[in-house]
């Protein structure tokens, strides 16, 4: 039954379960926000981001099949794609990178 998991050219389950995943982690963001799970706040932005992570691979893991299959598709989820990396990175920059110092001396 699993054999072909991890076959996304030509199977879309993963990419299902990659987004069910992170549709599942959003609802979780939510109920930590509720008052009678203070004790657990501190989790919420990992929910968050985890969230986003799931949600961009599964849409990734869809448009390699969409490519082979339904390139209409592949043409409109592209566009979603860039949008979705570059909120990503850009909150990655703003949590993980804002307050460190950018050298490009490497050597």
């Amino acid at each position: 039954m699993l054999d072909k998991l991890f076959d996304i050219k030509n199977d879309r389950r993963l990419s299902v379960y990659l987004y069910r995943t992170g549709f599942g982690l959003w609802l979780l963001y939510i109920l930590l926000g509720a008052s009678f799970l203070h004790e657990f706040v501190a989790y919420r932005i990992h929910c968050a981001v985890m969230c986003g992570f799931f949600m961009i691979f599964g849409l990734s893991a869809s448009m390699y099949y969409d490519y082979y299959h339904h390139h209409e598709e592949f043409e409109q989820k592209k566009k979603w794609l860039i949008i979705s990396y570059l909120i990503l990175f850009g909150l990655l920059y703003f949590f993980v990178f804002k307050d460190k110092a950018f050298s490009l001396n490497l050597f």
